[in-house]
């Protein structure tokens, strides 16, 4: 998968219900169920060019929204952070003993949980 197909995943599942009906239909047909443009025209009965205005709007649309509020690049420079905050806590546990090492792991945990 490429970085572009993870891309467009993610400004799918973040703004996606900012989309109409159909430009949510297509857009999930053709980029995350596959199909190619051609099926999805004979499915809808429209064009191809059709459906490639649709999807190129919708597309549009989603990466608008994410430049102007950036919730996209926050969320992964916050699962970045909390990466480096349990790779580091993982080092210290190694280091402590006793209710320190048991809060730590504690700690280890629930970042565990933030990163869902």
């Amino acid at each position: 998968m490429t970085d572009e197909t993870v891309y467009r995943t993610m400004l799918f599942d973040f703004y996606g219900e900012l989309l109409t009906e159909k430009q949510r239909t297509y857009f999930d047909l053709h980029y995350n169920e596959d199909y190619s443009l051609s099926e999805i025209a004979e499915m809808t009965g429209i064009s191809r060019q059709g459906v490639w205005d649709i999807i190129k709007r919708a597309e549009e649309t989603l990466r608008s929204t994410e430049e102007k509020t950036g919730l996209i690049v926050r969320f992964q420079e916050t699962q970045s952070a909390i990466g480096e905050i349990e790779t580091a806590l993982e080092a210290l546990c190694g280091r402590l003993e006793g209710e320190t090492k048991a809060l730590a792991l504690e700690l280890t945990e629930k970042l565990e949980q933030l990163k869902g």
